[in-house]
């Protein structure tokens, strides 16, 4: 009789959590819009507001900025008073930065509404969710992480045609409150079944991958060295990617490849539709692979793959079928961080205290962010070419793949064996 209630105990556990992954993904969709159908809107707003592109785009620093920087002050609000409130606020802050930012008049309340307000939505969102799927899936972390994580990355994906659409039939105003709320709405809802578990998983965390023994609370990880070493490596990756995918449009100009058609389609676009399915694919894809093989080793694989798809890329600019194919191989070789970093995360320091421990290392994300595209344009400047960033890119690429298997492996196994 107890054997039977445990196994449908144990079923009810493993459907929930699928059923939590699900519940993730649709928060993460409804958050994913300002980031990634931002440029849109530029043209709409400069018209509006009569101030030159440069005054519009650092709205969308700002929005990048609070997701990224704000994120372990939101990772301990949402430890300290759940995930379901906190990410149901983030959704309607979110959501609602668009209607307000419907409104604005100004150059200074764009700043507020759409960058400020929508960083801060859009960040507890992300930071809570990755941290609640890893939570919840002990044996598979990096699939989890990396299933939510694509669902950010590719959640903009449903939303793009008919955002189009309607700035064209509707205009600005319009489309940005009716998406806002409707989002809002939708992002609400699915934050209001959201739960942290309360019963072990069904099936162990192999040792290699896990802590048996303490749980590290922010302030205790931040003093160990392997935490500053992983924050490195991802800062590098992060820094790296962008130096190239933040230039894409003019590089490829610079290549040729904006005038030349392949399949009946414009180069550019179609590497770019390519780059944004490759780019969610490849987080639970490596994500999975990771849970098989190990973190480092498929940090080693996916690092040296995009260095070495972007020496390959550079080398095979003037071919268009190689840059468009080679493109895709090369955001395939980038987007896995946002599902191996914290998998890797949760894995060494603890699962009680994974969202404000993760809140600490996405800031190097935003790291990256700050950096990589301006770096690639100063020297693109100097340079005046394309080799120098590039260089640097593959250089930061392969460094971290050599970090991961020779050095953050090895202190990471000697790491659990202390703690175990």
């Amino acid at each position: 009789m107890t054997e039977v209630t445990l196994t449908k105990a144990g079923a009810a556990s493993g459907a929930r959590k699928w059923q939590q992954l699900l519940l993730g993904l649709i928060c993460m969709g409804a958050i994913s819009s300002p980031q990634y159908v931002w440029t849109l809107f530029t043209r709409p707003l400069m018209d509006k507001l009569h101030v030159p592109l440069a005054e519009i785009q650092l709205t969308f620093s700002l929005l990048i900025v609070l997701q990224t920087f704000f994120s372990p002050f939101q990772g301990k609000l949402i430890d300290r008073y759940g995930p379901r409130r906190l990410i149901a606020i983030g959704t309607l802050v979110a959501g609602f930065s668009w209607v307000l930012a419907a409104f604005s008049d100004s150059i200074m309340s764009l700043w507020i509404c759409y960058g400020i307000l929508g960083g801060l939505g859009t960040g507890i969102v992300y930071v809570g969710v990755v941290g609640l799927m890893v939570r919840w899936f002990p044996e598979k972390r990096g699939f989890a992480a990396g299933m939510v994580a694509a669902g950010y990355g590719m959640g903009a994906v449903l939303t793009t045609f008919p955002i189009s659409h309607s700035l064209q039939t509707s205009g600005l105003e319009t489309t940005l409150w009716q998406f806002g709320l409707l989002l809002a709405v939708i992002g609400f809802i699915a934050s209001q079944g959201l739960r942290v578990p309360t019963t072990p998983a069904a099936t162990p965390t192999p040792a290699d991958r896990a802590t048996t023994g303490h749980q590290f609370k922010p302030a205790e990880m931040l003093r160990q060295p392997l935490f500053w070493l992983m924050f490195l490596m991802m800062t590098m990756m992060s820094t790296s990617g962008l130096m190239v995918t933040s230039q894409m449009a003019i590089f490829a100009q610079d290549f040729g490849m904006t005038s030349i058609t392949l399949f009946g389609m414009a180069a550019l676009p179609l590497a770019l539709s390519i780059d944004r399915v490759m780019n969610g694919l490849t987080r639970p894809v490596c994500g999975f692979i990771s849970d098989k093989i190990g973190r480092e080793n498929m940090m080693f694989i996916a690092f040296g793959l995009e260095g070495c798809a972007m020496a390959l890329w550079l080398m095979c600019r003037s071919d268009p079928l190689l840059f468009v194919l080679l493109s895709g191989v090369v955001f395939f070789g980038w987007g896995e961080i946002f599902s191996l970093f914290p998998a890797t995360l949760t894995d060494t320091f603890g699962t009680q205290h994974a969202t404000s421990n993760y809140g600490w290392l996405y800031i190097s994300q935003g790291i990256g962010s700050v950096l990589g595209g301006p770096l690639a344009a100063l020297l693109y400047q100097h340079t005046q070419g394309w080799g120098v960033v590039f260089g640097s890119a593959i250089t930061l690429d392969i460094l971290s793949a050599l970090l991961a298997l020779l050095l953050l492996k090895p202190l990471r196994q000697k790491f659990i064996r202390q703690q175990s």
